[in-house]
Formats: structure tokens, C-alpha cells, sequence
């Protein structure tokens, strides 16, 4: 088998069998084929696509690349959510103990961020003693027992997908969906879980910026995972403004826990309720999703949730009482109000740039080098189709420098006023099932 035949074969729009798909990630993988070819091929799938069979093969090679994580000595079906990313979300804090609470086990590879702030593993260091070092056994044990825990992802997992997506991210070829799809389920796949609910985000701080684009990568993600039996729905949510209040590591943590205890921001209630939902029938714990969604309601009220995020907390080395005492999470030294300059109702907010101002504060990282200050970050006081007048905070922020000026000028920037009352924005606009 050549290489450049394979070029040439997907340049001219025809389909690669799985044979050819296989030897390209395994070659590629093994440092036998070159940037340049691999290069080529990313481009060629660039413009002429991939079908449905392809997608499946190329997520299942890259998947095998490297290591799997063998899940079936924990009962039952495992259920796991993967967001698309975006600014503010702490989903995935709030959702791993609510539906473990109802009976499902969740066993939750996440990862560390680059960007406005860290990933789901920095927020949750910013609880005291916690870590998500663990060995497979231990990782399987925690689950069999509490039903829930988050492990660190190995450095083994789809090698394939690492290679092949800093390729693209240099040669213009990252925005394929066959590609961004692939690449997402193949990690999803080699992390062992039976039933996946995608998150995918759109809007002006979502990665798929239009409608149309974000429908399209669901239904691509959700028929590769249904191509390779697991079961698979994807929920299409808004991020045309962050996700809560909350940006910031230790401040999204306070919000993921006031959700749990039935308080926190609505949207991201909501959100946890819709994403947990289809998690808990999907792993057949509720004969519908209606049903589902009444379950975790009643689970929130009785105060279940807060009683196995405390475990989950306890069991990987963190202080639970931090759930009740909100003086043990790392605090900023300063808090700045940053003002409205002018009267009127909220019709935009640039959610990329109060992501960009959080991480000035140092709530992210730029490069895997940085540190994270867990403690900064911002809250927003007002949010999309919000009244404001002249001198009402719109953002406070959380500073560990007096000096801020410059996030300052940038929340300011975020916020578009009009003088017309607005619409606050929808936070669902499709659910996607297999076909």
C-alpha cells in the first residue's frame, strides 16, 4: 500500500475502504509516514469529505491508536457527556455527581485547558487536597463503589488524534467536520463509555460559530458513535454569552455546587437538567427523559446530589467541607466593579473576549507552560437582554493585581447596549438523535 495513492484516491472524491484507513493511522502513528503526506491527505479530506463508513473507520483506527480504557468490570451502562468547549462551562462539575446520584455510573476522563481558563481537572484542584491522579484500578474502584469519578486522561490515549490534530492545526485543515468529529469520538470511544451525550455549543464563543455548522457536527458525531455502537444523542446549546456567571476556576466550582444545593444561575440549572437527563435514560435508569429529568429534580431538592458530591470529593483527597464553607476555596485579594458607561437593554456580549479578559487575570493559560491562578477570574453581573443604567456594574472582577485596567477596557468592549428592550437569547435549540 502507498500513501500517495491514498492521496490521490480521497483527492478525487472517491471512498477509502478501511483497510487503507487503518495502515494510514497506524503508519502515521508510527512516525513511518510523513508530515507532508499526512498533510496532504487532512487537505484532500478537506474538500471532498468523508461519508459515514469513513468517519467510523477513521474515529475507530485513531481510538485503537493507543490506549483504551476497559470499563466492563464496572456495572451497568456508563454514560459520559463531552462539551464542545466554550466560556463559563462548569457543566460537567455539576452533572457527574447529579447523575450518579440516580444510579449511573460515570467515569469521566477529563482533561487540563488551554485558554480562558483551565480544564474540568484545574477547577477541580481548586478544592483543597483534590486530585485526579489515579491508576486505572483505583479509577474502576471509585466508580464500582460511589459510581462517579474523574481521572486524569493517559498520556497513551489516541496518539493518533494528538498527532494528526497539531498537523491540522498548522496546515489549515482544522475546521473539517469529518475531522473535528473523528477526533472528538475517538476519545470518547477509547474512554470505555456505553452511552455519550454531546454538548455541542454555537454561537459567537462557540468553535462552531452558526447554527447550521453546529446541527452539522452533531449529527456527524452522533452517527459515528451510533456506526460503532455506543448510544449517542447530542444537545445543541447557546454560546452567544458565557454559560452562568461564573469565569474563573474557583468561582465556576462555587457555581457547579450551588446548582447541586438548588440554587446558581438558571441556565446552567437548565443545562445540567437537559444533558443529565438523556444521560440517565440512555443508561436505562428512567423509562423516558421526561421521567429522567423529574428524577434529578427530586434528586437536587432531597439533597442527594450534595451528599455524593461530598463523596466524590472525600474519596480523591479533597475537603468536602468546602461545600458548606465557601472561606476554604482560594479568594482573590481584589474584587473591581467594572461600570456601565451608558443606559440600555443588553443585545450583545462578546463571550470569546470575557473569556480573553479572564485569562489576562491569569484564570487560563496561553501555553502549557503557564500557571493558573485559581482564585481570579470574573462574575457577570449582567447578562444578554439585561436593563442597564449608566453606572450599574456590569462585571466584577477577581484580581490578585490592582492594576486591571486592561481587562477593564476589555469587559467594556464585550458588551453591545441598544436602546430597545431585547429578547434574553435561547439556551436549547435542538436535540439530535440517530437517524
Amino acid at each position: 500500500m502507498r500513501m500517495v495513492d491514498i492521496i490521490e484516491k480521497k483527492r478525487d472524491g472517491k471512498e477509502l475502504n478501511k483497510n487503507e484507513i487503518w495502515w494510514f493511522v497506524e503508519q502515521y502513528t508510527d512516525g513511518k509516514i510523513p508530515d507532508y503526506q499526512a498533510s496532504a491527505l487532512a487537505m484532500a479530506i478537506y474538500f471532498q469529505d468523508m461519508n459515514q463508513a469513513e468517519r467510523a473507520e477513521l474515529t475507530l483506527a485513531m481510538a485503537h491508536s493507543g490506549d483504551q480504557i476497559d470499563l466492563s468490570s464496572i456495572a451497568g451502562i456508563k454514560a459520559d457527556k463531552h462539551s464542545t468547549g466554550g466560556v463559563g462551562d462548569k457543566t460537567t462539575i455539576a452533572l457527574a455527581p447529579l447523575v450518579a446520584a440516580a444510579g449511573v455510573p460515570v467515569a469521566k476522563m477529563s482533561g487540563r485547558g488551554l485558554g480562558h481558563t483551565g480544564g474540568t481537572i484545574d477547577k477541580l484542584e481548586a478544592i483543597p487536597g483534590f486530585s485526579c491522579d489515579m491508576s486505572t484500578d483505583e479509577f474502576i474502584d471509585h466508580v464500582n463503589k460511589n459510581l462517579i469519578a474523574v481521572a486524569g486522561q493517559t498520556g497513551n490515549l489516541t496518539p493518533a488524534d494528538k498527532k494528526l490534530y497539531a498537523l491540522r492545526d498548522v496546515t489549515g485543515t482544522v475546521n473539517s467536520t469529518a475531522l473535528i468529529a473523528s477526533s472528538i469520538m475517538s476519545k470518547k470511544i477509547a474512554s470505555g463509555a456505553d452511552a455519550i451525550v454531546l454538548d455541542v455549543k454555537t454561537g459567537s464563543g462557540a468553535f462552531m460559530k452558526t447554527l447550521d455548522d453546529s446541527v452539522e457536527l452533531a449529527q456527524a458525531m452522533v452517527e459515528i458513535g451510533t456506526k460503532v455502537g455506543r448510544k449517542t444523542m447530542a444537545v445543541i446549546s447557546d454560546m452567544n454569552q458565557p454559560l452562568g456567571l461564573a469565569v474563573g476556576n474557583a468561582l465556576e466550582i462555587k457555581e457547579a455546587v450551588d446548582i447541586l444545593k438548588g440554587e446558581g444561575p438558571a441556565d446552567v440549572r437548565e443545562l445540567c437538567l437537559v444533558l443529565g437527563s438523556h444521560m440517565v435514560y440512555l443508561a436505562k435508569k428512567a423509562d423516558s427523559v421526561k421521567a429522567a429529568r423529574a428524577k434529578l429534580e427530586e434528586i437536587i431538592d432531597s439533597g442527594q446530589a450534595v451528599d455524593v458530591l461530598k463523596t466524590f470529593i472525600q474519596t480523591q483527597g479533597g475537603d468536602a467541607a468546602i461545600v458548606d464553607d465557601e472561606s476554604l476555596y482560594p479568594t482573590a485579594k481584589f474584587q473591581i466593579e467594572v461600570k456601565a458607561e451608558e443606559e440600555g437593554y443588553i443585545s450583545e456580549i462578546a463571550a470569546n473576549q470575557l473569556g480573553v479578559a479572564a485569562m489576562q487575570l491569569g484564570a487560563g493559560r496561553a501555553t502549557k507552560e503557564d500557571e493558573i491562578d485559581l482564585a481570579v477570574g470574573l462574575v457577570l453581573e449582567k447578562k444578554m437582554g439585561d436593563q442597564v443604567r449608566k453606572g450599574d456594574t456590569l462585571v466584577t472582577l477577581h484580581a490578585n493585581r490592582e492594576d486591571v485596567s486592561e481587562v477593564q477596557q476589555l469587559v467594556l468592549d464585550s458588551y453591545k447596549l441598544v436602546k430597545e428592550e431585547v429578547a434574553k437569547p435561547t439556551l436549547i435549540y435542538k436535540e439530535i438523535y440517530p437517524v
